[in-house]
C-alpha cells in the first residue's frame, strides 16, 4: 500500500507540474514557435538529465531487444504527442488544453487492456467516468471558434499519443533507471526535429528570447516539466497499474484552469469547483482501489 501512496504522489506532482505548464507554453509560444520549442526544451532536458545521470554513476546500456520500445517512446510521447500538445495550445487556451489532454486516461484504459492485458474493473471504470464528467463540467461553458477548434483536434492528437505511450512505458524493463530511459527519449526527440529547427532558429529574436520571462520559461519547460515530470510520471507508472495511473492525469485541468485564471485572466465559475469535485472523487476511488 505505501508503495502505491508514493506511486500516486509522483504521478500527482507530474500532473501538476503539467497543469502549470499549459501557463508557462501559452506565454513562450508567443516568442518562440512550438517546433522550436519543443526542440529547446528537450534540449536542455537531455543535459539537466545527462549531467545528473553522469552524477549519479548510471548505466547507459541499453540491451538491443529494449531499443525499438525506447526509441518509440520517444517517437511517439516525446516527438508527436508534445508537438501537438503545443501547436494545440498555441491556437486554443491554456486551460482548453490542460482540459482537452486530460482524456488520456480514458485512452490509457483501453491501450493498457490490448497491450498490458490489464482488468478494466467496475471501480475502475466507475472512476474513469466521474473524472470525465468532471473534465466536461470545467470545460462546458463558452463558444469555441475555428482555430480553437483546430487547437483542439491538435491536443486530442497530443491525448492519444500521450496515452500509448504511457502505456508502452509500462513494457520497459523495471531494471533499466529512469533517468536513463527519460534521457535517451528525449534524446530521440532532439535528433528527429533537429533537421526540421536548425533552419528555422534564425528567425528567432534572441534579445526577446533572453528575456527573463521567455528564457525562465524555457527553464521550467526543459528542466522542471520535461525531465523533473517525465521522471516523477514514468517512476509513477512503474508503481501502479498504468490504467489507474492515468487517472491523476486528470489532476491537469484543475491545476491549468486555476493559474490560468490567476496568471492570464481565462475565465472559471462554479462548473470548474463541480468539476473538480468529479475529479478529486475518481482519483480518490483508484487510490483506495489500489
Amino acid at each position: 500500500m505505501r508503495i502505491k501512496i508514493i506511486g500516486a504522489l509522483f504521478l500527482s506532482l507530474a500532473a501538476s507540474i503539467w497543469g502549470a505548464m499549459y501557463v508557462v507554453v501559452k506565454v513562450v509560444v508567443e516568442v518562440v514557435p512550438p517546433l522550436e520549442l519543443v526542440w529547446i526544451r528537450y534540449l536542455i532536458a537531455v543535459l539537466a538529465l545527462g549531467l545528473i545521470g553522469i552524477m549519479m554513476k548510471q548505466s547507459w546500456k541499453i540491451a538491443k531487444k529494449d531499443r525499438l520500445l525506447i526509441i518509440l517512446v520517444g517517437l511517439i510521447g516525446n516527438t508527436i504527442s508534445i508537438v501537438t500538445q503545443e501547436m494545440g495550445t498555441m491556437l486554443s487556451t491554456a486551460q482548453m488544453g490542460a482540459i482537452i489532454t486530460a482524456t488520456t486516461p480514458a485512452f490509457m484504459v483501453v491501450f493498457a487492456r490490448i497491450i498490458l492485458k490489464e482488468n478494466i474493473t467496475p471501480k475502475k471504470g466507475l472512476s474513469i467516468i466521474l473524472a470525465t464528467i468532471g473534465v466536461g463540467a470545467i470545460v462546458g461553458h463558452g463558444g469555441i471558434n475555428l482555430t480553437q477548434q483546430l487547437g483542439g483536434l491538435y491536443l486530442l492528437v497530443a491525448a492519444l499519443t500521450w496515452a500509448l505511450m504511457s502505456v508502452l512505458v509500462k513494457k520497459v524493463p523495471s531494471h533499466y533507471s529512469q533517468i536513463v530511459v527519460t534521457t535517451y527519449s528525449s534524446l530521440i526527440a532532439v535528433i528527429l526535429l533537429t533537421p526540421f529547427v536548425i533552419p528555422r532558429l534564425k528567425d528567432l529574436n534572441l534579445s526577446v528570447v533572453l528575456q527573463p520571462t521567455i528564457s525562465g520559461g524555457l527553464l521550467y519547460l526543459g528542466i522542471v516539466s520535461t525531465a523533473g515530470g517525465f521522471l516523477l510520471w514514468n517512476k509513477g507508472l512503474q508503481l501502479m497499474n498504468a490504467s489507474s495511473g492515468g487517472l491523476f492525469f486528470f489532476l491537469q485541468p484543475v491545476v491549468g484552469t486555476i493559474l490560468g485564471w490567476l496568471l492570464l485572466g481565462e475565465a472559471i465559475g462554479l462548473s470548474f469547483w463541480l468539476g473538480s469535485l468529479f475529479i478529486f472523487s475518481g482519483v480518490f476511488m483508484v487510490i483506495r482501489e489500489e
